[in-house]
């Protein structure tokens, strides 16, 4: 069962890095392709927004933006009600390599759900429905930088008691979390 799921998502991150090598959009990576679906095609963005979206640092964006900047995908412009801000938005050839991307997308999708009746279609969509909303659970759980800072801050907290106390043991946790369930 583990291995099939996993192998499902290799083979569609595979199938998806080989149609990009034989399209129109061969000269963008699978990463910048994502990069510009989350800028979006209609309005621009905060690269926080957008490194926000991807999960990923704005430094690793500005490079990835850097290179789409570079390629013609994407154009940078400071705000217009603060300068300060840098916005990011699609060039014309942004726009249609998105939405390229989001056309495979429905494609493949289709030709997933076209063997089966509508029954099954519905089964199916919603046994996906529910994984994907275990997924996103999951994804929340490791983006919770507040609660990495917590639980690092009481293990600093634990030593320093451990050390003054002379005790050597670790002390009872008092944030109401079972021993072991942290990193």
């Amino acid at each position: 069962m583990a291995e099939s799921l996993v192998s499902i998502f290799e083979n569609v991150l595979v199938a998806e890095e080989k149609s990009l090598r034989q399209g129109y959009f061969s000269n963008l990576s699978l990463a910048e392709m994502h990069t510009l679906d989350a800028i979006g095609p209609y309005e621009s963005r905060t690269m926080t927004e957008t490194a926000q979206i991807l999960g990923i640092t704005v430094g690793t964006l500005t490079v990835s933006v850097d290179r789409l900047v570079k390629k013609g995908f994407v154009k940078r412009e400071r705000d217009p009600g603060d300068r300060r801000y840098v916005r990011i938005s699609l060039t014309r050839d942004g726009k249609l390599a998105a939405r390229m991307h989001g056309k495979f997308h429905k494609v493949l999708a289709k030709h997933i759900l076209e063997p089966y009746s509508e029954d099954e279609q519905e089964l199916l969509v919603n046994l996906v429905s529910e994984v994907d909303d275990f997924m996103k659970t999951q994804v929340k759980r490791y983006d919770n930088n507040d609660k990495i800072r917590e639980t690092a801050q009481q293990v600093a907290r634990d030593s320093r008691r451990k050390k003054s106390d002379g005790s050597g043991r670790r002390p009872p946790r008092t944030d109401g979390g079972e021993e072991g369930t942290d990193l």
